[in-house]
């Protein structure tokens, strides 16, 4: 899916541009940016906000950036390389047919040999990219530790509960009224059980010490809040699928340990270490690049 999307988005741009020439937008060295590339990107991205316009200028002017680069340092990306990607791309997005590929293309009056320019020059972009920040960037215990402390509200946990649910299908959801009618005399456990289309339901619907919002919908989550501690929620109907819940136990939200967020803190200063390395490098270019935007 994933490629049908890059390949797609590909056809669009190019198709674009075979119509659409409507001046200048950025000048980077001796190469232009023109404003149809800019809201070509923009499409791209299903963005239609007239406003972030210079935001997609400023991401293609990085992009011209790196190539430049990319020719300076005499990076080359070899052709059996680009056909192997592309090979990838028909196999995935057509399921190997080269001509409905090649339609796809007519179509979209692109000419092959533009496609593949811009799939080698993404390919490029990459691995420049790598090069340069990706495979620097590093989480030492001493920035991890760091980032902790800085920012513990980043990794505080959420408020906690212990539940017990009973879920009626919608052929069922005409049996509230009994279930509700059964709890007033049976424990819940034991209606859940016996009513219960929940995949918990044989353990009497419990779900312990969790994050509701990583198991249910906005509108059980704030039926869950509502709810206090030891009795039993309203109905809430999604769908025609109905749930009604008993908050069993409840507990404030806390920072977790360092060795509990560990994976995010890492995750955390790798982003921004790989920020840092980037716009220091996007620096480096744009001052020794002649850059005019219009």
């Amino acid at each position: 899916m994933k490629n049908l999307f890059f390949i797609t988005a590909l056809f669009c741009a190019f198709a674009a541009l075979a119509v659409e020439v409507d001046g200048i937008a950025a000048n980077v060295g001796a190469s232009s940016i023109l404003k149809s590339d800019v809201y070509d990107e923009m499409r791209k991205r299903g963005v239609t906000d007239e406003s972030r316009f210079g935001e997609f200028r400023n991401a293609l002017i990085e992009r011209e950036l790196i190539l430049k680069a990319a020719a300076a340092a005499k990076m080359t990306m070899q052709d059996w390389v680009v056909e192997d990607r592309i090979r990838m791309i028909v196999e995935d997005s057509f399921g190997g047919d080269r001509a409905a590929f090649d339609q796809m293309l007519t179509s979209r009056r692109i000419s092959e040999a533009d496609w593949k320019k811009r799939v080698k020059d993404d390919m490029i972009v990459n691995a420049m990219r790598w090069t340069i920040v990706d495979k620097n960037v590093m989480a030492s215990p001493a920035m991890m530790k760091a980032e902790y402390e800085k920012h513990p509200e980043r990794y505080r946990r959420g408020n906690r509960v212990s539940i017990s649910v009973i879920l009626l299908s919608p052929e069922n959801a005409g049996k509230k009224a009994e279930v509700t009618e059964q709890l007033k005399s049976r424990d819940f456990s034991d209606v859940a059980k016996e009513f219960s289309s929940g995949k918990r339901a044989k353990d009497g619907g419990v779900w312990k010490d969790i994050d509701p919002a990583e198991h249910f919908s906005s509108p059980v989550c704030e039926e869950i809040a509502r709810t206090p501690k030891g009795t039993i929620s309203k109905w809430v109907d999604l769908g025609g699928w109905c749930f009604l819940l008993r908050k069993d136990a409840e507990s404030s939200s806390e920072v977790r340990s360092f060795a509990d967020a560990y994976a995010d803190i890492e995750f955390n200063v790798k982003e921004a270490e790989m920020k840092r390395l980037y716009d220091e490098w996007m620096e480096r270019l744009k001052a020794e690049t002649y850059i005019k935007i219009h």
